[in-house]
Order: C-alpha cells, then structure tokens, then sequence
C-alpha cells in the first residue's frame, strides 16, 4: 500500500531536481550573456579609443551588419567614421543615428559636429536649432561658437565661447578657437590674452603656441613669449615670426629672424632656408 505514496513521492523529487538543473542552466546561461556583454562593450571603448580608426571602423561596420538595429553600434561606427577621417561616411552614420528610437541630443549635436566637418555650416546651425537651451553642454555650446563664427556674428561667439570655456575642466582648445577667432577679427592684443590662457591650460599644444606668435607679430612685438617650448618648436616659432615681420615690410628684422631660426634648428631647417634665400635674391635684383 506504502508504494504508490513512494513513487509519487519520488517522481517529485525527480521533478524538483529537472527544474533545478533547468534553472541552474538558465542563471548560467545569463551569466555568460553578461559576460559577453561586458567583454563586448569592454572592446567596443578599446575600438573607439586607442584602436586604429579604419580597423575600428571595419569592426563596428560587420557589429551593425551582425546585430542590426543597436544604437551602441550604430554610435560607434559614427564615431570611428570621424576618427578615421571620412566625413561623408560619418555624416550620414549620424544620420541614421538620430533616426534611432533611442537617439538623444547628444547624438544631434554630434550630427551638427559632422556637417561642419562636411562644410555645410548652414546645415550645422539648422541642427543645433533642433536642441532645446536645456541641453547644455561643452560640444555644444563650443559647435554654437564655430557657426556664429562662420556667420561673422562675433558677440554671440564670443557668449558661446565663454559658456563652453566654462563647462570644460580642459578648456585649452577652446580658448585657442576663440583666441584664433578674435585674430582673425584683427583684435591681437585679446587673441594674444587668450592664447595665453590655453598655454596655461594645456601648455604642450604647438598651435597655440604658433597663434600666440602671430598675434605677437601682428602687434609688432617680433621677440618669442616666455613659454615652454622644445628646440624644434623654438626654431618654427622664430620662423613664423619672421614671416610676419616681412608681411608687415620688417624685411631687416625677418632677415634676422630667419637667420636666427636655422641656426636654432638641429637639423636643417627646409623652409626657413629657402625663405631667406628668396628675400636675398628680391634684395639683391
């Protein structure tokens, strides 16, 4: 009579032991889905990152071809198109991108940073127009100082670049845009200001540098500022200097300038050589 109760008994048993092994399988299961979730999201920084562009570019292109429809990898093979140069491709990655049910305005600012790659300002500032003035960010506002630039509506660029300057805590690229912007409106003594300021922001970039010299010798002022700076970049300064002091008919003191460059050079300084041997040969007929 006990034997129907035992077999019921163990075919419970069974049972219970099936399902824990089946859920025991599916937490397994999820664990290696997030570990491959990891590890992919793990080499899609790499890829955007420190990856060669083009490999980049050919990794995310057969991601979005494999698993179709993921903004993650749509976003990547945006971004690689910009690292790797191809502005066309990037701009209509983008594109696609702020098609995406997921898309945000970070992603449209980065639309608006494509079409300013492509030239097409007009485009960049329709897109940015797009954006609510909640959405305050460096790209942002730094994208909205380039189109006013382009526009020539230099208080507003100057708002814009203030603001972006503001929401960075490394500021010095900006600070050279604007620097370079109030040069190109013939305001020397404020591009100088400025140049200075990104030097002191990040003093190992060489176009600041380079700017700050030109907004030197657009004032007259031929000697080199006191900034840190390699041989190599001394002689290129001292070169850049001497170019403009001869646009300005400060002939004799680009001569000296010149002079003063190839001898500072270490190795042989092409350009600097070639522009003093032009000036010789002018002078001499």
């Amino acid at each position: 009579m006990r034997h129907p109760i035992f077999l019921s008994v163990a075919a419970l048993a069974v049972f219970g032991l099936s399902a824990c092994d089946q859920s025991g399988d599916a937490q397994v299961e999820r664990a290696l889905d997030d570990m491959n979730l990891v590890d992919e999201t793990n080499l899609n920084d790499v890829m955007l990152t420190v990856g060669d562009p083009d490999e980049a570019v050919n990794y995310f292109a057969g991601a979005n071809q494999n698993d179709p429809g993921r903004i993650d990898l749509q976003r990547g093979l945006a971004k690689s198109l910009i690292r790797a140069g191809r502005a066309a491709e990037a701009l209509e990655a983008w594109r696609i991108v702020t098609t995406h049910e997921e898309a945000n305005y970070d992603d449209t600012v980065e639309l608006a940073d494509a079409y300013i790659r492509n030239n097409k300002w007009d485009d960049a500032a329709a897109t940015l127009n797009l954006i609510p003035p909640t959405h305050e960010t460096f790209k942002r506002y730094r994208l909205e100082a380039m189109v006013a630039d382009s526009k020539q509506q230099w208080d507003k660029a100057d708002s814009f670049y203030q603001t972006a300057s503001g929401l960075t805590t490394t500021p010095a690229g900006v600070l050279n845009n604007w620097g370079y912007s109030k040069l190109t409106r013939g305001k020397y003594a404020e591009a100088e200001r400025l140049f200075n300021d990104a030097l002191r922001s990040d003093s190992g970039i060489f176009t600041a540098k380079n700017n700050l010299v030109l907004a030197r010798g657009a004032q007259r002022k031929y000697d080199l500022p006191v900034i840190p700076m390699t041989q190599i970049e001394r002689a290129q300064l001292l070169y850049t200097i001497a170019l403009t002091a001869i646009k300005q008919n400060d002939v004799t003191i680009g001569k000296g300038l010149l002079k003063e460059a190839i001898d500072t050079h270490p190795q042989h300084f092409d350009e600097a050589t070639r522009a003093l041997r032009a000036i010789e040969d002018n002078v001499s007929n």
